[in-house]
């Protein structure tokens, strides 16, 4: 893999291209971080979500990770979401990591993770040695199979309803678990054809209050979130009370372009949806 020619403050998608490539002769993706500085979760997040697009794009799930760790430097003000991202990657995506080349202070730094979050870093001092390593996991790979949904298309419709009084779609997303691309095409398909009916764009109302995305789910959740937002809202306001989801989303925003706009009650996510609306008539 040519090492990137770009500087480390370079994050578009064609510069983050340059340090991702794809080996399917072995099943392994590998990544080159090296030089790269990791100074805030904003960073992180743009990383990381590249690299899930680029997962995407193989139409293979799980891949074995191979990653060049020299000279990076992760800031203390971005290592809670490396850490998280970079846990649900693996969870998500891999079938066995390894590391290569990383300096002292990161060595150290990720050691001490390790010690912490029961991972294994699987360190290795050149690439052909974390090959190595690789070589001897076993590839969990399965032929593909196309998931069944986990959710009723009736369950779906009991959760979305419209106000059109005061011009809001209300998701009801409580204590719902996405497990699966799969589920966030259903659910999504159901929300875009009940909203052409309408013919008209909608105030967003969304209870996140108990709901679940794993890891296997987000990136089409934000894909599918990402594109209903630009076809039909006029702002969206979503709610829940310190959920694992709402932190995943709070990240997740300072790298994709958009408010995350949580509110902790579903009163308060209502005030907010009538503060947009005053903002569009003023507009």
């Amino acid at each position: 893999m040519t090492p990137p020619t770009d500087a480390p403050a370079a994050l578009d998608d064609a510069a983050l291209d340059r340090r991702i490539a794809f080996h399917p002769d072995i099943q392994v993706m590998e990544v080159d971080f090296s030089g790269l500085h990791f100074e805030d979760s904003a960073t992180v997040n743009r990383v990381y979500d590249r690299l899930e697009a680029r997962i995407g794009d193989t139409g293979e799930d799980l891949w074995f990770f191979l990653v060049n760790l020299n000279g990076t430097r992760i800031d203390p003000a971005a290592w809670i979401a490396y850490s998280r991202r970079g846990r649900a990657l693996n969870y998500a995506h891999s079938m066995g990591s390894v590391r290569f080349d990383a300096s002292d202070e990161t060595r150290r730094q990720i050691e001490r993770a390790a010690d912490t979050e029961a991972f294994d870093p699987n360190l290795c001092l050149t690439r052909e040695a974390a090959l190595e390593r690789l070589a001897g996991f076993p590839s969990t790979r399965r032929k593909r199979v196309i998931r069944p949904p986990s959710h009723s298309d009736e369950e779906i419709a009991r959760r979305i309803s419209f106000d059109p009084g005061r011009r809001i779609m209300e998701a009801d997303f409580s204590d719902f678990t996405f497990h699966h691309g799969r589920d966030v095409d259903h659910v999504y398909d159901h929300i875009e054809a009940r909203i052409r009916e309408t013919e008209r764009k909608w105030f967003f109302l969304v209870n996140l209050n108990g709901c679940r995305i794993l890891p296997a789910a987000w990136v089409r959740y934000a894909h599918r979130g990402k594109r209903l937002n630009e076809a039909a809202s006029l702002g969206s306001a979503r709610y829940a009370a310190g959920s694992e989801t709402e932190q995943d989303i709070r990240l997740r925003a300072e790298s994709q372009g958009f408010r995350p706009n949580i509110r902790n009650t579903r009163a308060e996510a209502l005030d907010l949806i009538e503060e947009m609306r005053a903002e569009l008539l003023q507009g």
